[in-house]
Protein backbone atom coordinates (compact mmCIF):
# COMPACT_ATOMS: atom_id res chain seq x y z
CA UNK A 1 0.00 0.00 0.00
CA UNK A 2 2.85 2.53 0.65
CA UNK A 3 4.66 1.39 -2.31
CA UNK A 4 1.58 1.97 -4.49
CA UNK A 5 0.99 5.48 -3.24
CA UNK A 6 4.38 6.44 -3.20
CA UNK A 7 4.31 5.73 -7.17
CA UNK A 8 0.97 7.55 -7.71
CA UNK A 9 2.56 10.20 -5.93
CA UNK A 10 6.07 9.68 -8.21
CA UNK A 11 3.42 9.54 -11.42
CA UNK A 12 1.80 12.83 -10.01
CA UNK A 13 5.14 14.73 -10.02
CA UNK A 14 5.84 13.66 -13.74
CA UNK A 15 2.59 14.21 -14.77
CA UNK A 16 2.77 17.76 -13.35
CA UNK A 17 6.36 18.67 -14.79
CA UNK A 18 5.20 17.60 -18.27
CA UNK A 19 2.32 19.91 -18.20
CA UNK A 20 4.59 22.00 -17.07
CA UNK A 21 5.30 22.26 -21.04
CA UNK A 22 8.24 23.74 -19.74
CA UNK A 23 11.15 21.83 -21.81
CA UNK A 24 14.11 23.62 -20.35
CA UNK A 25 13.02 22.77 -16.73
CA UNK A 26 11.56 18.87 -17.15
CA UNK A 27 15.43 17.33 -17.00
CA UNK A 28 15.61 18.34 -13.29
CA UNK A 29 12.45 16.02 -12.44
CA UNK A 30 14.01 13.43 -14.46
CA UNK A 31 17.23 13.30 -12.67
CA UNK A 32 15.57 13.20 -9.49
CA UNK A 33 12.52 10.92 -9.51
CA UNK A 34 12.87 7.45 -10.22
CA UNK A 35 13.38 5.78 -13.16
CA UNK A 36 13.45 2.15 -14.92
CA UNK A 37 16.82 3.03 -16.37
CA UNK A 38 20.44 3.77 -15.37
CA UNK A 39 21.53 7.06 -17.26
CA UNK A 40 24.96 7.37 -18.03
CA UNK A 41 25.16 10.01 -20.20
CA UNK A 42 26.35 11.01 -22.93
CA UNK A 43 27.69 7.40 -22.89
CA UNK A 44 24.19 5.94 -22.90
CA UNK A 45 21.74 4.27 -20.87
CA UNK A 46 21.14 0.75 -19.11
CA UNK A 47 17.60 -0.42 -19.69
CA UNK A 48 16.28 -2.20 -16.00
CA UNK A 49 14.54 -5.71 -16.61
CA UNK A 50 10.59 -4.96 -16.44
CA UNK A 51 8.81 -7.53 -14.13
CA UNK A 52 4.96 -7.74 -13.35
CA UNK A 53 3.49 -10.35 -11.67
CA UNK A 54 -0.37 -11.25 -10.15
CA UNK A 55 -0.61 -7.42 -11.78
CA UNK A 56 1.55 -5.94 -9.50
CA UNK A 57 4.63 -3.87 -11.05
CA UNK A 58 8.01 -5.80 -9.62
CA UNK A 59 10.18 -3.77 -11.60
CA UNK A 60 13.89 -3.15 -10.98
CA UNK A 61 14.41 0.65 -10.83
CA UNK A 62 16.94 2.74 -10.87
CA UNK A 63 16.70 4.02 -6.72
CA UNK A 64 16.32 -0.19 -6.01
CA UNK A 65 19.69 -0.85 -7.74
CA UNK A 66 21.23 1.95 -5.49
CA UNK A 67 19.76 0.55 -2.07
CA UNK A 68 21.51 -2.71 -3.55
CA UNK A 69 24.70 -1.03 -4.19
CA UNK A 70 24.64 0.34 -0.66
CA UNK A 71 23.83 -2.95 1.20
CA UNK A 72 26.71 -4.26 -0.66
CA UNK A 73 29.16 -1.64 0.22
CA UNK A 74 28.23 -1.66 3.84
CA UNK A 75 28.47 -5.25 4.23
CA UNK A 76 31.84 -5.05 2.56
CA UNK A 77 33.06 -2.58 4.96
CA UNK A 78 32.01 -4.09 8.12
CA UNK A 79 33.55 -7.35 6.91
CA UNK A 80 36.54 -5.38 6.12
CA UNK A 81 36.25 -3.66 9.84
CA UNK A 82 35.80 -7.47 11.25
CA UNK A 83 38.36 -8.63 9.60
CA UNK A 84 40.68 -5.75 11.06
CA UNK A 85 39.38 -6.29 14.59
CA UNK A 86 40.50 -10.05 14.44
CA UNK A 87 43.78 -9.35 13.96
CA UNK A 88 44.46 -6.22 16.40
CA UNK A 89 42.19 -4.58 19.05
CA UNK A 90 43.45 -1.62 18.24
CA UNK A 91 41.81 0.15 15.64
CA UNK A 92 43.35 2.10 12.39
CA UNK A 93 42.07 3.39 9.54
CA UNK A 94 38.68 2.37 8.33
CA UNK A 95 38.47 0.59 11.21
CA UNK A 96 38.82 3.69 13.56
CA UNK A 97 36.82 5.85 11.65
CA UNK A 98 33.86 3.39 12.08
CA UNK A 99 34.19 3.09 15.61
CA UNK A 100 33.96 6.91 15.89
CA UNK A 101 30.26 6.35 14.08
CA UNK A 102 29.58 3.58 16.55
CA UNK A 103 30.58 5.27 19.54
CA UNK A 104 28.72 8.26 18.92
CA UNK A 105 25.19 6.58 18.15
CA UNK A 106 25.59 4.34 21.33
CA UNK A 107 26.61 7.34 23.76
CA UNK A 108 25.26 10.44 22.38
CA UNK A 109 22.19 9.33 20.76
CA UNK A 110 20.75 5.15 22.09
CA UNK A 111 22.13 5.53 25.80
CA UNK A 112 20.60 9.64 26.56
CA UNK A 113 17.54 8.85 24.83
CA UNK A 114 16.67 5.44 25.86
CA UNK A 115 18.22 4.84 29.14
CA UNK A 116 18.26 1.80 30.85
CA UNK A 117 18.41 -1.46 28.12
CA UNK A 118 19.21 0.77 25.07
CA UNK A 119 21.83 -2.12 24.42
CA UNK A 120 18.71 -3.97 22.89
CA UNK A 121 17.87 -1.18 20.07
CA UNK A 122 21.62 -0.44 19.23
CA UNK A 123 21.79 -2.89 16.92
CA UNK A 124 18.39 -1.53 14.80
CA UNK A 125 19.73 2.09 15.18
CA UNK A 126 23.42 1.74 13.78
CA UNK A 127 21.79 -0.27 10.89
CA UNK A 128 19.37 2.86 9.89
CA UNK A 129 21.93 5.68 10.29
CA UNK A 130 25.12 3.60 8.42
CA UNK A 131 22.38 2.61 5.88
CA UNK A 132 20.67 5.94 5.22
CA UNK A 133 24.23 7.56 5.81
CA UNK A 134 24.85 5.52 2.73
CA UNK A 135 22.32 5.91 0.66
CA UNK A 136 22.65 9.79 0.81
CA UNK A 137 26.01 9.63 -0.51
CA UNK A 138 25.59 7.09 -3.11
CA UNK A 139 23.77 10.33 -4.24
CA UNK A 140 26.66 12.83 -4.24
CA UNK A 141 28.71 10.52 -6.45
CA UNK A 142 28.72 10.91 -10.55
CA UNK A 143 25.87 8.57 -12.06
CA UNK A 144 24.72 7.92 -8.41
CA UNK A 145 20.89 8.35 -7.05
CA UNK A 146 19.86 9.18 -3.72
CA UNK A 147 17.46 5.96 -2.71
CA UNK A 148 16.64 8.08 0.19
CA UNK A 149 15.03 11.13 -2.19
CA UNK A 150 12.52 8.21 -2.99
CA UNK A 151 8.90 8.33 -0.83
CA UNK A 152 8.72 4.52 -1.02
CA UNK A 153 12.11 3.95 0.66
CA UNK A 154 11.82 6.43 3.57
CA UNK A 155 8.52 5.31 4.19
CA UNK A 156 9.63 1.89 4.97
CA UNK A 157 12.40 2.89 7.18
CA UNK A 158 9.91 4.67 8.43
CA UNK A 159 7.64 1.82 9.41
CA UNK A 160 10.46 -0.30 10.41
CA UNK A 161 11.15 2.33 13.08
CA UNK A 162 7.24 2.26 14.15
CA UNK A 163 7.16 -1.61 14.65
CA UNK A 164 10.30 -1.29 16.66
CA UNK A 165 9.20 1.44 18.77
CA UNK A 166 5.93 -0.84 19.53
CA UNK A 167 7.17 -3.46 19.88
CA UNK A 168 10.38 -1.84 22.35
CA UNK A 169 7.13 -0.62 24.37
CA UNK A 170 4.91 -3.61 24.64
CA UNK A 171 8.41 -5.96 25.87
CA UNK A 172 8.37 -3.36 28.61
CA UNK A 173 5.10 -2.53 29.59
CA UNK A 174 3.07 -5.22 28.60
CA UNK A 175 0.24 -4.93 25.92
CA UNK A 176 -1.99 -3.13 28.15
CA UNK A 177 0.35 -1.33 30.20
CA UNK A 178 1.56 0.11 27.27
CA UNK A 179 -1.98 0.79 25.50
CA UNK A 180 -2.89 2.15 29.26
CA UNK A 181 0.28 4.59 29.50
CA UNK A 182 -0.96 6.48 26.39
CA UNK A 183 -3.35 8.36 28.93
CA UNK A 184 -1.37 10.88 30.72
CA UNK A 185 -2.52 10.34 34.54
CA UNK A 186 -4.76 12.61 36.04
CA UNK A 187 -7.08 13.29 32.79
CA UNK A 188 -10.73 13.28 34.03
CA UNK A 189 -12.69 9.94 33.05
CA UNK A 190 -14.89 11.86 30.02
CA UNK A 191 -12.05 13.11 28.51
CA UNK A 192 -9.98 9.34 28.13
CA UNK A 193 -11.33 8.17 25.07
CA UNK A 194 -10.54 11.41 23.44
CA UNK A 195 -7.26 11.19 24.85
CA UNK A 196 -7.04 7.67 23.13
CA UNK A 197 -7.62 8.59 20.14
CA UNK A 198 -5.39 11.13 19.94
CA UNK A 199 -2.70 9.76 21.41
CA UNK A 200 -2.98 6.64 18.62
CA UNK A 201 -2.87 9.34 16.23
CA UNK A 202 0.05 10.06 17.29
CA UNK A 203 1.84 6.84 16.87
CA UNK A 204 1.09 6.93 13.34
CA UNK A 205 2.02 11.19 13.03
CA UNK A 206 5.59 10.15 13.96
CA UNK A 207 6.47 7.61 11.13
CA UNK A 208 5.20 10.06 9.33
CA UNK A 209 7.05 12.97 10.33
CA UNK A 210 9.89 10.78 10.02
CA UNK A 211 9.57 9.55 6.35
CA UNK A 212 8.06 13.15 5.01
CA UNK A 213 11.50 14.58 6.82
CA UNK A 214 13.81 12.52 4.70
CA UNK A 215 12.75 12.50 2.03
CA UNK A 216 11.94 16.41 1.45
CA UNK A 217 15.21 17.20 2.49
CA UNK A 218 17.15 14.73 0.66
CA UNK A 219 15.14 15.69 -2.61
CA UNK A 220 15.11 19.54 -1.64
CA UNK A 221 19.07 19.54 -1.90
CA UNK A 222 19.49 17.87 -5.06
CA UNK A 223 16.84 20.29 -7.26
CA UNK A 224 18.36 23.16 -5.95
CA UNK A 225 21.80 22.34 -7.62
CA UNK A 226 20.38 20.75 -11.05
CA UNK A 227 18.07 24.25 -10.82
CA UNK A 228 21.25 26.49 -10.46
CA UNK A 229 23.47 24.42 -13.05
CA UNK A 230 20.38 24.49 -15.33
CA UNK A 231 20.12 28.48 -15.05
CA UNK A 232 23.43 27.97 -17.20
CA UNK A 233 21.24 26.95 -20.09
CA UNK A 234 17.81 28.72 -19.45
CA UNK A 235 19.29 32.06 -19.81
CA UNK A 236 21.86 30.96 -22.14
CA UNK A 237 24.53 33.70 -21.43
CA UNK A 238 28.09 32.53 -19.88
CA UNK A 239 27.75 35.81 -17.45
CA UNK A 240 26.05 33.13 -14.89
CA UNK A 241 28.36 30.08 -15.74
CA UNK A 242 30.81 31.46 -12.44
CA UNK A 243 27.87 32.04 -10.46
CA UNK A 244 25.70 28.85 -11.24
CA UNK A 245 28.98 26.82 -10.70
CA UNK A 246 29.86 28.49 -7.46
CA UNK A 247 26.61 28.43 -5.95
CA UNK A 248 26.20 24.66 -7.03
CA UNK A 249 29.70 23.56 -5.65
CA UNK A 250 28.54 25.39 -2.06
CA UNK A 251 24.99 23.45 -2.27
CA UNK A 252 27.17 20.38 -3.33
CA UNK A 253 29.48 20.71 0.23
CA UNK A 254 26.39 21.74 1.94
CA UNK A 255 24.59 18.35 0.86
CA UNK A 256 27.90 16.27 2.41
CA UNK A 257 26.52 17.40 5.76
CA UNK A 258 22.95 17.39 5.25
CA UNK A 259 23.87 13.46 4.43
CA UNK A 260 25.55 13.19 8.03
CA UNK A 261 22.94 15.25 9.47
CA UNK A 262 19.34 13.82 7.98
CA UNK A 263 21.07 10.41 8.91
CA UNK A 264 21.50 11.45 12.62
CA UNK A 265 18.14 13.11 12.90
CA UNK A 266 16.45 9.79 11.44
CA UNK A 267 18.08 7.98 13.80
CA UNK A 268 18.25 10.47 17.02
CA UNK A 269 14.45 10.71 16.59
CA UNK A 270 13.80 6.91 16.31
CA UNK A 271 15.64 6.53 19.59
CA UNK A 272 13.58 9.14 21.05
CA UNK A 273 9.96 7.73 20.08
CA UNK A 274 11.90 4.19 21.42
CA UNK A 275 12.83 5.80 24.40
CA UNK A 276 9.41 7.51 24.79
CA UNK A 277 7.61 4.09 24.18
CA UNK A 278 10.13 2.00 26.86
CA UNK A 279 9.36 4.87 29.41
CA UNK A 280 6.34 5.73 29.39
CA UNK A 281 6.40 8.02 32.99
Amino acid sequence: MFYQHAENISDTLKTAAEQSGAQDTGWIMHHVLDSKELSFEPFGTIKLPSIHMFGIDLSITKHLVFLWVACITLIVVFAIVSRAYRKSLVPKGLSNLMEIFIVFIRDEVAKPTIGKGFENFLPYLLTVFFFILTCNFLGLVPYGATATSNISVTATLAVCSFFVIQIGGIWKNGLFGYFKGLVPHGVPILLVPLMFVIEILGLLIKPFALAIRLFANMTGGHMVILSLLGLIFILKSVVVIPISVGFSLFIYLLEILVAFIQAYIFTMLSSLFIGLAVHQH
